[in-house]
């Protein structure tokens, strides 16, 4: 399995895209077409559907090589040997948690030191502040945004390419562009210094999911990982 600073294009089987398609098989064409991470996201649904949704797609993205990301449910992620969870500003800090260690003891004695400490953790942020709050958290990688208006986050207010040229200037952690990205405007954010992006709408409302996240992952594969 990669490790998370090598990767670059981030997917998504969000529940809310889906429409009547088998998450299974939009699973299988993110993968088909070099998605690096899938994240599941399921926003409005129990954590019981969230686990056999993970537990369902998981065998494919273990087949593929590509890292696994359960969206906002911790003890999920653990519990399905995820290797992320990714968490929101409001249910992370919000949440009167101060960190990635402080976040894994709350679940000491149902689950072990070593799987507790198996799963990453990736934190949004919205602002330097919010993103250097994230590292010193511990967090293993950022996403920062959204640097488009997107119908994934309604109401927030874009954070524009100044977010992401003071990120590749300051962050040190693998950090991820997101927020209404297409291949319209991709351009624009890799030269404002983004080497991985995270896409939701762009490539799960494509005609061919497949060959939307290709061509978005040979934009990237231009340009030089180095951070």
């Amino acid at each position: 399995m990669k490790s998370i600073d090598y990767c670059q294009l981030y997917a998504f089987v969000d529940t809310a895209y889906l429409g009547e398609r088998d998450p299974l098989e939009v699973a299988k064409m993110l993968c088909d077409g070099g998605a690096d991470v899938v994240q599941v996201r399921a926003k409005g649904s129990s954590p019981e559907e969230v686990a056999r949704l993970t537990e369902r797609i998981k065998p494919v993205l273990d087949k593929a090589g590509v890292l696994l990301v359960v969206n906002d449910w911790y003890e999920i992620a653990v519990r399905m040997e995820a290797d992320f969870c990714h968490m929101g500003q409001e249910d992370f800090f919000d949440g009167g948690i101060r960190s990635k260690a402080e976040l894994a003891e709350r679940f000491i004695g149902r689950y072990g030191r070593d799987q507790l400490e198996r799963v990453g953790l990736g934190l949004s942020s919205h602002s330097p502040e919010q993103a250097l709050h994230a590292v010193a958290a511990g967090a293993d990688y950022v996403a920062v945004g959204p640097v488009f208006a997107t119908p994934t986050k309604p109401g927030r207010t874009p954070v524009g390419l100044e977010l992401l040229k003071w990120a590749s200037d300051t962050l040190k952690v693998p950090w991820f562009a997101i927020g209404g990205i297409n291949l319209d405007n991709i351009e624009k954010v890799l030269e404002a210094g983004a080497r991985r992006i995270c896409v939701v709408s762009a490539i799960l409302l494509a005609p061919d999911v497949t060959r939307a996240c290709l061509e978005f992952k040979r934009r990237l594969e231009r340009v030089k990982l180095d951070q």
